[in-house]
């Protein structure tokens, strides 16, 4: 059969006509990453991919050596963090910031000794944020009581409040208790040492009373709801946080595989919200399969589900920007 054009045989039709994309020139910040424990690989990814600045969370549980954890343990955290940010930061081409708190998600003994130091790092110039902190219902060897968190988190939130800093509010909701099999080997820390919830049923519901309770904290510690960053975000708190407060909503997008969070849920919360308090982070651990080029790769998912460039750069950049005061 004839056919036009040069070709054999026919190719189909061209799709149809439009404006070209426009160069992407992507600019990103990540609010929260657990840098302490990626690559220089990693951070030269961050550099080839548009990376103005990244969070590094100090206080993150995995990396201390024992359960429960001991004072001394997140200390040593906290400088490392300082430490290691001045080096990343000489020899990359992103701007290296720390968050330092107290993480739940295992039971640090003689908390208060970490509270009463806190101040003084807070007060360092590449410390702009507290955290990652909030309740958390399922802890990894030894459960931490209720009561003693609310203590710990709402200290945390009343340091914020005087240092005017942002808090990273980790919220609950991952594999802990529920991991899927097939992605166990993915991720090192498994699932074979972490407490039942001691509180919901490790599911959504879950994740939504540990909003209530870290929203009641802030309310007692007098924290305004525009330095809290709800963080670790899903379907199921978006209407809550978007709609009846003013704190900022971060998806943690850097394993769907185990968050079940992906750029749809980003872009769903924008179309019924809009894009000034919403962001994402990548939540990067070395113990997990995740993509350093995860937040990149989120922004072009966004434009590719319809939102405006406009939107996605306010997402990607200009909110955590705002947040971390680093304007």
């Amino acid at each position: 059969m004839a056919h036009d054009g040069p070709t054999a045989r026919p190719i189909g039709d061209a799709p149809e006509a439009g404006d070209p994309p426009e160069p992407l020139d992507l600019r990103w910040v990540d609010a929260h990453q657990h840098t302490q424990s990626l690559t220089w690989n990693d951070r030269e990814r961050f550099d080839l991919s548009g990376c103005r600045a990244a969070v590094m969370i100090a206080a993150g549980y995995y990396w201390a050596p024992y359960r429960p954890v001991a004072a001394s343990d997140v200390r040593l955290l906290w400088d490392d963090a300082l430490r290691r940010a001045r080096s990343f930061d000489s020899r990359h081409h992103y701007d290296q910031r720390v968050a330092v708190g107290v993480h739940t998600w295992s039971r640090v003994e003689d908390a208060d000794e970490l509270l009463a130091a806190m101040p003084a790092y807070l007060d360092e110039d590449r410390v702009v944020a507290v955290g990652e902190t909030g309740v958390e219902a399922t802890h990894h060897t030894e459960a931490w009581p209720v009561a003693a968190q609310r203590d710990v988190v709402r200290e945390q939130f009343r340091l914020a409040r005087e240092a005017g800093l942002p808090v990273l509010v980790h919220t609950p909701g991952s594999g802990k208790g529920g991991l899927d099999p097939r992605d166990a080997h993915a991720y090192e820390e498994g699932d074979r040492n972490f407490t039942a919830p001691l509180f919901g049923d490790g599911g959504p519901a879950t994740k939504r009373e540990a909003v209530e309770i870290d929203l009641e904290l802030a309310r007692e510690a007098g924290l305004p709801e525009d330095q809290v960053v709800i963080d670790h975000a899903d379907e199921g708190i978006v209407d809550r946080v978007l709609g009846e407060t003013d704190c900022w909503l971060s998806f943690s997008v850097g394993a769907s595989w185990l968050r079940g969070v992906d750029a749809r849920d980003v872009a769903r919360a924008v179309e019924a919200y809009g894009a000034d308090r919403v962001l994402v982070d990548s939540d990067l651990i070395g113990a997990m399969r995740t993509d350093p080029f995860v937040i990149p790769r989120t922004a072009m998912a966004l434009l590719r589900l319809g939102l405006t460039r406009e939107q996605v750069d306010r997402v990607v950049y200009e909110n955590p920007r705002r947040v971390l005061g680093l304007e």
